[in-house]
């Protein structure tokens, strides 16, 4: 009966995902990327088999590892994970809660990373080197792709219950903040790793992980030791068991906790507008997990992304790890209204609230990074030894922080994404919704557009030394009351249709003009503007910001794959410019070719009614 019960709800809840897999096929822009992906996946996977073919056992072995690190951190940086099928819209069935994961673990296997994954993992057939260690390989792969999916899903749900508390809200945005840095400048730790005696440790390090347990089986087949082939198979199944478990209690504790109250909070003292809204907006950062989550994870990423290139004893970058925490401290509050969700109600109802809720918002994220950003900057820069940085990153710091302030309430007034209201968040903290990947556009393009507002201090400290000073403050000064006015103008004359398109969503009409633009435009020119919104940052930011800073602070020792740096006289400026080009025109093109395939759709007639 149980065994009939979950085969028919995996059966089910596969056909529910295929079903929705062949309607986000139908999403021009959600077929550009997963299409983008798969083809990413499938060289990587080739690349995997080439190395087993090689015969390069060790390097095989990490590279089995790296995949299956993947698949635990990469579902964090994309909302959650696929949540097509979540949790909570299973809770009224009357469902064992094992059989309700094995169904969705089932359902997890029928996408096109397990596909890919499992492309990879033939690599460890190619290198059995015998017909008896490639009939092992067979239920070896498939135990390791099961152990890669469970992996995720339970990375997933620890995460999500790590989100519901402080301390490991800090904990995860940390961890978060580690990664993210390691695909910038984990460059520096490799280079420092190669140069060690480090490389054999890894490899037998990577032997005992679980992600090299099915290969060791392959390989202890090929020396004709049974015994340690069923050993390590067990050792999977035991692992995929114990995974399977311990993610269905987490699936219950998830769908099935109550909201607790907390304590009684103090109420609000402020007197005026001004002082309520500020108030409020305060104790968002300090309360709200989320708000936690980010603030943590900006100033990480950026002492994180300048503290990596130490390891080869490059201290260049460490003035700049203030200025680098306030573009991504931006990025990630792109859409503060959007999280606001209906919450906004109460501001839309105050009279004249706008414009005090907008400079509420701008003081706080002001007090909350400027603070703190302006300690790590003086700091690091004092540690550093660069005193030619001084200038530069004092002049840069003032102007991204009023650029940062201002332009985050303009984009999340004029291009909010609805999400989760606070109060309806799932056990998945980290997803915000269904249109994740347009929250992930939005911040994309604000690392752009932050970076772009300290330009006029940098070139003036750039020739005229500590004058970029003045110049940032004045810069950021403007951009900070512009943007913010223009916001609060904004609302003050959209601020219904904000708190509809956040209630409710989209509606089907627009979600309909929205696509059709897209429908019309050619097919190689919808991926051509995902390729350059994709892969954009590179000539940008590792091909021309980074080699710049280390020119401008004479810390270039390193060349590692910055192209600039291999050339002598006034050249490297020259690619410098020309790959910062290259970037902002490919940020550009796929911008501007969404933008008018939206602006020119053909509207829905409205239906007509009456004679």
């Amino acid at each position: 009966m149980a065994l009939a019960l979950t085969y028919g709800t995996s059966h089910t809840l596969v056909r529910m995902r295929l079903a929705t897999f062949r309607h986000a096929l139908r999403d021009q822009f959600r077929r550009s990327w997963i299409v983008i992906g798969a083809l990413f996946g499938l060289a990587l996977a080739g690349g995997t088999i080439w190395v087993a073919a090689a015969g390069k056992d060790d390097v095989l072995v990490v590279v089995l590892g790296v995949w299956m690190l993947g698949w635990i951190v990469g579902p964090l940086f994309a909302g959650g994970g696929d949540e097509t099928l979540k949790p909570e819209y299973f809770t009224m069935m009357p469902l064992p809660p094992r059989t309700l994961s094995t169904g969705l673990l089932v359902a997890a296997l029928a996408g096109v990373a397990p596909v890919i994954s499992l492309i990879a993992l033939v690599s460890v057939v190619v290198a059995s080197g015998s017909v008896v260690a490639g009939l092992v390989a067979v239920p070896a792969v498939l135990l390791q792709l099961l152990c890669f999916v469970l992996a995720s899903r339970l990375a997933v749900a620890v995460y999500g219950v790590l989100l519901q508390v402080r301390a490991g809200a800090v904990i995860a945005a940390l961890v978060n903040a580690f990664i993210l840095a390691f695909t910038a400048q984990g460059w520096a730790l490799i280079v420092a790793f190669v140069s060690t005696d480090l490389q054999g440790t890894l490899a037998k390090a990577a032997r005992i992980a679980p992600s090299g347990w099915g290969f060791e089986a392959v390989q202890a087949a090929g020396r004709g030791d049974w015994l340690q082939v069923v050993g390590l198979l067990l050792a999977l199944v035991v692992l995929a068991v114990v995974m399977l478990f311990a993610w269905s209690a987490l699936l219950v504790r998830r769908t099935t906790a109550a909201r607790a109250g907390g304590r009684p909070r103090r109420l609000l003292a402020a007197k005026t507008a001004q002082g309520a809204a500020a108030a409020k907006e305060l104790r968002s950062w300090s309360r709200d997990l989320l708000y936690g989550y980010k603030a943590v994870f900006s100033i990480a990423y950026g002492l994180f992304f300048c503290l990596m290139p130490l390891a080869i004893g490059m201290r260049g970058m460490l003035p700049w790890a203030g200025p680098a925490a306030v573009v991504m401290a931006g990025a990630m509050s792109s859409n503060l209204y959007g999280a606001d969700g209906t919450a906004y109600w109460a501001t839309l109802m105050a009279p004249g609230g706008s414009l005090p809720d907008v400079r509420a918002r701008q003081r706080a994220f002001l007090l909350v990074f400027g603070p703190s950003m302006l300690l790590v900057t003086v700091l690091l820069t004092w540690w550093s030894g660069v005193t030619s940085a001084w200038p530069l990153v004092l002049s840069v710091l003032p102007a991204l922080l009023g650029g940062a302030a201002g332009l985050v309430v303009a984009c999340s007034v004029y291009a909010a994404v609805p999400t989760t209201d606070a109060h309806k968040r799932s056990g998945n903290s980290l997803n915000s919704g269904e249109n994740e990947g347009e929250t992930m556009g939005i911040a994309y393009v604000m690392l752009v557009l932050v970076a772009t507002t300290c330009a006029p201090a940098l070139i003036v400290a750039l020739f005229a030394g500590w004058w970029g000073v003045p110049v940032g403050l004045l810069s950021g000064a403007l951009v900070w009351w512009y943007f913010g006015l223009v916001a609060a103008r904004r609302l003050d004359k959209r601020g219904p249709e904000l708190l509809t398109l956040l209630r409710h969503g989209r509606s089907p009409a627009a979600q309909a003009k929205k696509t059709s633009g897209l429908d019309a435009l050619p097919k190689w020119r919808r991926t051509l503007a995902g390729v350059c919104l994709g892969f954009g940052a590179i000539p940008l930011f590792p091909q021309s910001v980074v080699p710049a800073i280390f020119k401008l602070t004479g810390s270039h020792s390193t060349k590692s794959w910055f192209l600039a740096l291999y050339l002598d006289g006034p050249w490297p400026w020259v690619v410098i410019v020309l790959m910062a080009t290259l970037g902002l025109s490919m940020y550009a093109y796929g911008g501007l070719t969404y933008y008018y395939a939206k602006k020119h759709a053909p509207g829905v007639q409205p239906a007509v009614v009456g004679g």
